[in-house]
């Protein structure tokens, strides 16, 4: 402790000095970078960034992974995925030329900003086409919008991302925030335009909704007015994703697994899924019955597809709790999950990755930093904290709910991606991983230059070779530490990239503060003075020395040391 604090108080000498000389200033103003600025302009021209594109695998969340066309669509000549062709007759085709006329013209339109080459959009089509489809004859109309062609058209309702739901009631619009699947839609929609709550007189219409319909709720009541059903009517218009019934027949009752001579109110949720029914015990009001849907509408686990992603990503639950195992290893561990995910109903999202899903099982599992063939558990906050946390033990069912506990609880320590520590590290340009982040970066007697990149990202390629160069002309600084980090292999919370590369910069003394990102030219001349001015340790680079003169007679014995000395020295 005593060193650390003589080591910060040396730093602080350091700096005084270094402020009470201006001459100092106009000394580094003066110095000559000449020797610096040698080839920067040749070597720049050689690595034009226009042969670059960087690769679309920059994921900032794991729900960006259906927008990349190369993991979740495929390339034209890769076999990958093909989307489905779609039946649009009866989505509305709007433009500028006609948007206004038909929303003036329209009570009630659903209108989807959306971009073709958008992952989420061609996942949303099929759904949406087909809720226009069973809604064609209500009244209301469901619309779509080109947002590629239609610039002007976007910028005027602000569209930020893809896709954009608009509702609009005689004129007026307000995002749609439920889930993006047909029956989503089309039950959000009809309580939006209709009373929420429906009758069920016949075993024949009962019959038909339970074929049609993925969730339903239905109430067996004394009668279909008065108190109990008015409590029912307001629960539903809290629960927008899921329809609610109502009726008083024993027959009807019977088919939603109802026993006749049931104490009645009574509720029950239907699913068509693993887990099918739901009972509800609570006291018969609107707000107990809305947290028994909300507990029960999702699946015990949700598997992990492209199309379940919203199911996933666009819940008001945020925290989840992820089983990682390849299809074989689901025979065993997929049914300790699902009994452990009983436990977290309405409190976390429970969901499976398959990791030989050629889909996402890759890409989920890079993102996360998990083992492609060991079965795992892992806990994520959701994708606007992005912690994430691994159990470590056995997969059992009493581990997963001890583990989901300390999650909801926050008392777990998170997870960073890591590669190995190298064995040797002696290169001019450092290699930090996640594990020796603070033994490098954090060390307090150094200043730190940082680039976080990726391997596949084009312009991470051109600079690497600059980035080299200014290692090597730095080398002998000891008080200075030139680094690179793998951005998509290694994580720290310290080390937040908005992009490929992201250069940090961490001052001696100073690493509890936020580290200054460099926004200059990535090149040699750039970078050294942008040291010179953030580096908490003053330091000078040393020239050079000029070559010597030598005489005609032994030039020509001479020449080929001459030409590897340059070679060494120059840049």
């Amino acid at each position: 402790m005593a060193m650390k604090s003589l080591l910060i108080i040396s730093i602080c000498i350091c700096l005084i000095c270094s402020n009470i000389h201006p001459s100092s200033s106009k000394s580094e103003e003066d110095e000559d970078l000449s020797f610096l600025e040698l080839h920067e302009q040749n070597e720049a021209a050689s690595l034009d960034d226009s042969d670059h594109y960087g690769h679309p695998h920059d994921y900032e969340n794991y729900d960006d992974l259906d927008d990349d066309e190369s993991a979740a669509y495929g390339d034209d000549n890769d076999g990958g995925y093909t989307a489905p062709e779609v039946d649009e007759t009866h989505v509305v085709v709007l433009k500028q030329s006609n948007f206004s006329e038909f929303i003036e013209k329209n009570s009630f339109v659903m209108v989807e900003f959306y971009a073709p080459w958008c992952g989420h959009c061609q996942a949303l089509a099929p759904e949406y086409a087909a809720a226009a489809t069973e809604l064609k004859d209500e009244a209301v109309s469901l619309a779509k919008v080109d947002a590629a062609e239609e610039a002007e058209l976007s910028q005027k309702f602000d569209v930020q991302g893809f896709p954009t739901i608009y509702f609009f009631v005689d004129g007026v619009h307000k995002p749609y925030p439920g889930q993006r699947t047909k029956d989503a839609i089309v039950s959000w929609l009809k309580k939006k335009t209709g009373p929420g709550l429906h009758n069920i007189t016949t075993t024949e219409e009962a019959e038909r909704i339970l074929a049609d319909e993925e969730k339903i709720v239905l109430g067996f009541l004394e009668s279909l007015v008065g108190h109990d059903s008015e409590e029912l009517s307001a629960a539903s218009k809290l629960e927008d994703d899921v329809n609610f019934y109502q009726t008083t027949s024993p027959d009807v009752a019977k088919l939603f697994h109802i026993e006749p001579q049931a104490k009645r109110p009574s509720v029950v949720m239907i699913k068509k899924e693993a887990e099918n029914f739901n009972q509800f015990g609570g006291q018969f009001t609107k707000s107990a019955i809305a947290e028994f849907v909300f507990e029960n509408k999702l699946p015990l686990i949700t598997n992990f597809t492209r199309e379940s992603a919203p199911v996933v990503f666009e819940n008001p639950i945020k925290k989840q709790l992820i089983l990682f195992a390849t299809s074989n290893d689901s025979e065993k561990f997929y049914p300790v999950f699902k009994e452990a995910a009983k436990f977290f109903k309405g409190k976390l999202i429970c969901v499976y990755v398959e990791l030989d899903n050629e889909d996402v099982g890759k890409p989920v599992s890079e993102y996360f930093g998990v083992n492609e063939e060991t079965p795992s558990v892992l806990a994520y906050t959701g994708n606007d904290d992005a912690r994430k946390f691994l159990l470590d033990g056995e997969i059992t069912i009493d581990n997963i709910k001890s583990f989901g506990d300390k999650f909801l609880g926050d008392n777990l320590k998170p997870f960073y991606k890591s590669d190995p520590i190298p064995d040797n590290n002696d290169g001019d340009v450092k290699i930090v991983v996640g594990d020796n982040f603070d033994e490098i970066v954090l060390d307090e007697s150094k200043d730190v230059l940082l680039e976080l990149y990726a391997p596949w990202c084009g312009h991470c390629q051109s600079l690497e070779p600059i980035y080299e160069k200014l290692g090597k002309h730095l080398r002998g600084i000891h008080s200075l530490i030139i680094a690179k980090m793998d951005g998509t292999t290694n994580e720290h919370p310290r080390a937040k990239s908005d992009g490929f590369p992201t250069i940090l910069f961490f001052p001696a003394g100073n690493k509890s503060f936020d580290p200054i990102t460099f926004e200059d030219d990535r090149t040699v001349v750039a970078f050294y003075k942008f040291l010179k001015k953030h580096a908490s340790i003053p330091f000078k680079l040393q020239k050079p020395a000029a070559p010597e003169k030598h005489t005609a007679s032994d030039t020509s014995a001479s020449h080929e040391d001459s030409s590897s000395s340059d070679v060494k020295d120059e840049l």
